[in-house]
């Protein structure tokens, strides 16, 4: 069992900065994707960055705002989210996936205001 929780998510105007954190604890284990989602109201969950290994991937609306990082001593996922936008807002949820086992975030609320 894996427990992820996120944190640092809130109101920000457009052009600011936040950095969401995803503290992880249980049977972490090795070579593991960890990942940020997000879905707006009425859209489904989409990727926004992923990264295993030092290797990382964003969706392309985030490419050169966002800046996905991990610490594995503190076993925790960043997101570190600059020139946010309007359609930035949705809820984030953190995702950790080892083999078969999938683990996901309770979320942390992202809200851009224009």
């Amino acid at each position: 069992q894996v427990q992820l929780v996120e944190s640092g998510g809130g109101l920000v105007q457009a052009g600011g900065s936040l950095r969401l954190s995803c503290a992880a604890s249980g049977t972490i284990g090795s070579f593991y994707v960890m990942a940020w989602y997000r879905q707006a109201p009425g859209k489904q969950r989409e990727l926004v960055a992923s990264t295993i290994g030092g290797i990382t991937n964003y969706e392309d609306s985030v490419k050169g705002r966002f800046t996905i990082s991990r610490d594995n001593a503190k076993n925790t996922l960043y997101l570190q989210m600059n020139s946010l936008k309007p359609e930035d807002t949705a809820i984030y949820y953190c995702k950790y996936s080892r083999y078969r086992d999938v683990y996901w975030g309770q979320g942390t609320q992202v809200t851009v205001s224009s």
